[in-house]
């Protein structure tokens, strides 16, 4: 089979309508807009959050806090999900990656203290939480921070 050979199957094509083709064609004159208004016109739409002259939704509700341009944002991963490596292993950011524990990381690796470890392994990331400190620890391993 070759690309030009490709073809849609019967009837999951239509043709489209062909508005504005006299009237015998149900789609003629007004081409199916109606009489007269906003809509009937050509490029007459209103913009998205528009109602009319009416203060909209979205100026009508209070705006709480901000965003901080300057702020770091981690990647969360509890010490629980670190079980599936192997007993001795290096765990860091790539590793992580491509065990598909972390789909997207932000500013760096947080590595947080829910859940238990049972097996030793060297964690290296960004920054620990104080749990997840003590339990890498507790079950013989270490905790570098990159």
């Amino acid at each position: 089979m070759k690309l030009n050979e490709l073809h849609a199957p019967q009837g999951a094509t239509k043709a489209p309508k062909r508005r504005g083709r006299g009237t015998a064609t149900g789609q003629g004159k007004t081409g199916g807009r109606g009489m007269n208004g906003q809509k009937s016109r050509s490029g007459g739409s209103v913009r998205l959050g528009f109602e009319g002259g009416q203060m909209p939704l979205y100026r009508r509700l209070p705006k709480r806090g901000f965003t901080n341009l300057f702020g770091t944002d981690y990647t969360g991963v509890n010490v629980e999900v670190l079980n599936r490596f192997e007993d001795g292993a290096e765990v860091t950011q790539a590793v992580l990656e491509e065990a598909g524990v972390v789909k997207q990381v932000k500013d760096g690796i947080k590595i947080l203290g829910d859940g238990q470890l049972t097996k030793k392994l060297t964690v290296k990331a960004n920054k620990f939480s104080k749990t997840a400190v003590e339990k890498i620890e507790a079950a013989g391993g270490k905790a570098e921070v990159i």
